[in-house]
């Protein structure tokens, strides 16, 4: 089996080929990196947003908490959603393959 090299934001995002299912482990890594990487890169837009509209520092602290948390609740859902359709995906690729042979 060659080694298949993929982009940097894959890498990061969803390193797996899914071709076999994903461990509880590889899950769990997928769901967090979804859950802290993304809603980290939204604070980072709202700051620089915050810090250009001049607003107060409670009003920034209040809009980074919403934006980093309402974040990690979309993204962490995504991200175990993206886990478990690759397993399905990849268990019913593996029952195809065991069915005939290929």
């Amino acid at each position: 089996m060659q080694n298949q090299r993929y982009t940097l934001a894959r890498r990061i995002l969803f390193p797996y080929s899914g071709k076999e299912p994903l461990t509880p482990r590889q899950g769990l890594r997928i769901i967090l990196v979804w859950a802290l990487l993304l809603p980290l890169a939204m604070s980072c837009c709202t700051l620089a947003i915050c810090v250009l509209a001049a607003l107060s520092f409670p009003k920034t602290v209040f809009l980074l908490l919403f934006t980093f948390l309402s974040g990690g609740f979309i993204f962490g859902i995504l991200g175990w959603v993206t886990v478990s359709m690759s397993n399905r995906a990849a268990h019913i690729r593996q029952a195809r393959k065991a069915r005939t042979g290929y």
